[in-house]
């Protein structure tokens, strides 16, 4: 049976990298400063604007700059600002009351890609508004165009300001689901690096983990380009090279403005040669525990590339190259080896755990399987796995697996 499901889904990921040249993907127009932000809403005429963000945001006043801008400009605006850390169904029809009730037209999303995947089911919903995101989530059930709408990340990590995903919770049914349509790829991004000194220290190097998550899956899947793998290589020795100086000095604004970029490079990366099975266990612990995605993908990253075994070893070499943690003398064995004990030791240095608290065993058969479903035939990843190997990683990553 595995054998049919493996032609399957190897067939259904041929199809869409074939198609990948055709497809409508874009990439945002980049602003550098939030000061711009009215010019780009009279470009849109734009009257009225929901910012959609979160408490920790508000509090640390990073929303301020945006609201003298459209107060100077003239813009009316409301702001949505009970985005959860793993944004949920019931985020999404608050805000969405909100945008309508207060008659906006576009869409600002300020924070870590929590507020920017809300933001962007907020335009799904005001696109479609007879249909629930449930009946939108999947593969390019979105055709219509979305709200304008801004993104404005103050983490270096998630690279939603790029991406055609929103990743959203149900809370109801404790899982997490994608709405992955072109249309959701935001219209405009401002990468500032100054919005991102106040990051604490813990988020600087799980948001930053996550990035290095995406090039590194972007790159040793199966669908990758000359674009892809050269956006992957770049990530990779962005993060190696600034991650810990930007976790030790938050105001250092060469480092936070490379780990932006990273995050930005590897966003467009996964974008278009997709994430694999880091990613799928992560977000079924999103759904069920709320475990910080970062956190998730940081923790879960060494286990599943030590997993792929000798399938990924040339790639993962190749990326150890980049790093600068392996030579060109290495073995692809042994470069991979050093490449994968490389983001060991870099999650140590910023206090990353190995394993993750509060994971129940008898959780593990129903993560697994919505690990897999996420995973399969969607992600081309190095080797498929089943469901009952999915199950492994459940327990290496527990805080009571010895």
């Amino acid at each position: 049976m595995f054998i049919l499901k493996t032609a399957f889904c190897r067939t259904y990921q041929t199809a869409f990298r074939l198609a990948l040249p055709v497809l409508p993907y874009r990439e945002p127009q980049i602003i550098n400063s939030c000061s711009d932000i009215p010019n780009v809403l009279k470009k849109e005429n734009t009257k009225s604007v929901l910012i959609v963000t979160d408490k920790g945001i508000v509090n640390n006043g990073l929303v301020e700059p945006i609201e003298k801008a459209l107060k100077s400009d003239g813009v009316s605006y409301a702001i949505y600002d009970s985005t959860n850390p793993n944004p949920t169904v019931d985020n999404v029809e608050e805000a969405l009351l909100i945008y309508k009730e207060n008659n906006c037209s576009a869409l600002i999303a300020i924070g870590g890609g929590s507020a920017m995947d809300c933001a962007k089911a907020i335009g799904a919903r005001a696109a479609y508004p007879n249909k629930t995101l449930g009946q939108l989530k999947g593969v390019i059930k979105v055709f219509r165009k979305l709200p304008t709408l801004i993104a404005i990340p103050t983490t270096a990590g998630t690279g939603s300001e790029v991406t055609p995903a929103a990743i959203i919770t149900d809370s109801k049914k404790s899982h997490k689901y994608a709405i992955m349509s072109f249309p959701l790829i935001p219209h405009y991004a401002v990468l500032d690096a100054s919005l991102t000194y106040s990051l604490p220290k813990h988020l600087t190097a799980t948001t930053g983990i996550d990035a290095l998550t995406h090039a590194v899956e972007a790159y040793i899947g199966k669908s990758t380009t000359k674009e892809t793998r050269a956006l992957a290589l770049e990530t990779v020795k962005l993060v190696f090279e600034n991650i810990y100086d930007a976790y030790n000095n938050g105001h250092n604004h060469k480092a936070r403005e490379n780990m932006l970029h990273a995050a930005y490079k590897a966003g467009v990366a996964f974008s278009k040669s997709y994430v694999g099975y880091i990613h799928a266990v992560a977000h079924s612990l999103g759904g069920q525990y709320g475990t910080p995605h970062g956190l998730a993908n940081a923790v879960i990253m060494p286990y599943v590339l030590e997993a792929y075994g000798k399938s990924a070893h040339k790639k993962l070499y190749e990326l150890g190259i980049a790093a600068g943690v392996c030579g060109k003398n290495d073995s692809y064995k042994d470069g991979a080896k050093k490449f994968i004990n490389a983001i060991k030791e870099l999650n140590k240095s910023m206090g990353i755990p190995d394993k993750i608290e509060g994971i129940i065993e008898k959780d593990i058969p129903i993560l697994s399987m919505h690990a897999e479903k996420e995973a399969n035939p969607l992600y081309p990843v190095p080797k498929l796995m089943t469901q009952h190997e999915l199950e492994h990683f459940y327990y290496q990553i527990s805080d009571w697996s010895k």
